[in-house]
């Protein structure tokens, strides 16, 4: 039983089961209502038209428009009746009291003060460029060309495959995704050869392009980062990537391995800290999976899951501390918030890696994943809050906040049937005021994981078709590309032109563990539409479509 005033969380679907095989409904047609809870309504939109904005710029600037005046005022009083000869004998009388010892001495207070300030200033950390690995188009698939390579592989029973074929059709996945051909063959793919093959294929075209658009050679990258769920052989994949380009010998390397979806942004963070920690120098990030090393071939539907959604992928990103290549830059890193519920057992086998009955490995998801990726959403955003959004927006979310609790509008916590609830009060109800991201960000670059997280994230944070367009788009064209997604969103964005100086990207992934992270990025300067070495060149005519239904 839902907890009380939450059951406009619940949906319901009406599944048909088929026809009875056995028992005493033989023969005749059964169904079964299935009931799923959304995502929490943790973020409503508030609509202030135009009176929020003339708002939002009074509260911003209201020490300057407060002060600026009165002191322009004071300032032109006192000099406007002295002429010219008069002020300098007022500077030159002001000054002359002090001897040299004292001038000296404020001097090197004055410089010390500024060295102090400028040496312990983190370092700015610039994005130089970034590439997306696109894979050839003999590894292209259509939805009807996955079932039937499926079906011609034997593995899958037609229950398997009836299920499959009506998650595609409800994913957001467009007709194409890439998969490596090894997927559908009647081997055993899930080997270190398979998986070597698909990781040099995908990893190498990625840094390759990323080496072209940036002219950084090899040698001259100091850190070096790689992330990879599933696939973590030994040597590393940050050595198969040293060994391949003959990097030097001093690169400091580390390979991230089963920490999801949202191990891009965790890998951009230690990136950062180690460049933090290691002044002029470059910082390669790689973010993958390996989609045929991770294929289920059992009959277990919470594990076919991920088969209907992830897709070939690869990012490389290109960091740098040096000052120099501010000019050259495209972005430059504000802010990394993560977000880590693993220590509730709920949350941490919401994405489980294990064997089922047929002791087949696969990836386990759980029903609850909407409802715990919601949460983790919620913790997340509200760290992220006050680091991001205007003054406007923290004003009214805290007046509300204190007009909620003095007003008792909080209710009274009860039990129902064991279930915590809480009453609602009769008092005067306030609602919560939730800040409108809009104001912070101007583009959203939210994990294209699936069309209903898309389009409930859309939802739940008042956020436009516009906003979400690049999430949709990446799902339908490339899939859930794991923990790439959210640079072939970032591609898209450059692709259309998008990009102003002053923008502020906001990059938000989550994934097993679970976790929920988030990166800001502002871009240093207007970003041209690319005219080659862009993922979307061949497809961006038809973008944005209409796949929200």
């Amino acid at each position: 039983m839902a907890p009380t005033g939450e059951h406009h969380l619940l949906s319901t679907e009406i599944v048909n089961r088929g026809i009875e095989s056995s028992g005493p409904d033989a023969g005749s047609i059964t169904f079964s209502v299935r009931v799923r809870r959304r995502l929490p309504d943790f973020v409503q939109s508030v609509n202030l038209k135009y009176v929020k904005l003339g708002y939002h710029y009074l509260i911003n600037h209201a020490i300057y428009l407060a002060t600026v005046p009165v002191l322009v005022l004071v300032f032109s009083a006192e000099i406007g009746n002295l002429s010219r000869e008069e002020l300098w004998r007022k500077l030159w009388d002001s000054t002359a009291g002090y001897d040299l010892a004292t001038v000296l001495a404020f001097f090197a207070v004055f410089v010390f003060t500024l060295s102090v300030y400028f040496m312990s200033r983190p370092r700015s950390i610039y994005l130089i460029d970034f590439a997306c690995f696109k894979p050839t188009d003999d590894l292209k698939v259509t939805k009807e060309e996955f079932i039937e390579l499926a079906r011609r592989s034997g593995k899958f029973d037609e229950d398997s495959l009836e299920f499959q074929k009506k998650m595609l059709q409800s994913s957001g996945i467009g007709d194409e995704t890439y998969v490596p051909k090894a997927i559908m063959s009647p081997e055993n793919i899930s080997t270190m050869k398979e998986g070597r093959a698909e990781a040099s294929m995908v990893i190498f075209g990625a840094l390759d392009e990323l080496f072209k658009k940036t002219r950084i050679r090899p040698k001259d990258v100091g850190v070096l980062v790689v992330n990879c769920s599933i696939f973590n052989p030994t040597p590393s994949l940050s050595a198969m990537i040293i060994n391949h380009y003959k990097m030097r010998g001093n690169i400091l390397s580390f390979n991230l391995g089963g920490m999801g979806c949202s191990a891009g942004i965790i890998a951009v963070d230690l990136a950062r800290d180690m460049l933090q920690a290691n002044p002029n120098n470059v910082a390669v990030v790689v973010s993958t999976e390996m989609v045929g090393y991770n294929w289920y071939p059992g009959r277990d539907r919470s594990m076919l899951i991920p088969n209907c959604y992830i897709r070939m992928g690869c990012s490389a990103v290109l960091l740098s501390n040096r000052g120099r290549d501010y000019r050259r830059a495209k972005y430059r890193l504000e802010h990394i918030v993560r977000t880590h519920k693993g220590a509730d057992d709920r949350y941490f086998r919401s994405v489980y890696q294990e064997e089922d009955e047929q002791r087949f490995k696969g990836l386990r998801i759980s029903k609850d994943l909407v409802e715990i990726g919601g949460d983790a959403l919620k913790t997340n955003i509200t760290t992220l809050g006050p680091l991001v959004l205007p003054l406007s927006e923290q004003i009214l979310f805290f007046a509300t906040l204190v007009k909620r609790y003095l007003s008792g509008s909080k209710g009274i916590a009860t039990t129902t049937n064991g279930l915590q609830t809480v009453a609602p009060s009769s008092s005067s109800g306030t609602k919560p005021y939730i800040p409108d991201y809009k104001l912070a960000f101007e583009h959203f670059c939210v994990h294209a994981a699936s069309k209903t997280v898309v389009n409930e994230l859309q939802r739940n944070l008042g956020l436009s078709d516009a906003n979400v367009e690049p999430s949709r788009a990446t799902l339908h064209r490339f899939g859930n590309t794991s923990s790439s997604s959210i640079w072939y969103e970032l591609a898209y964005l450059e692709a259309k032109g998008l990009v102003k100086r002053g923008d502020r990207i906001w990059q938000l992934s989550f994934g097993s563990g679970f976790k929920c992270n988030s990166a800001v990025w502002k871009s240093v300067r207007r970003i041209k539409k690319p005219t080659s070495n862009n993922p979307w060149l061949d497809c961006l005519e038809r973008y944005p479509f209409e796949a929200r239904s």
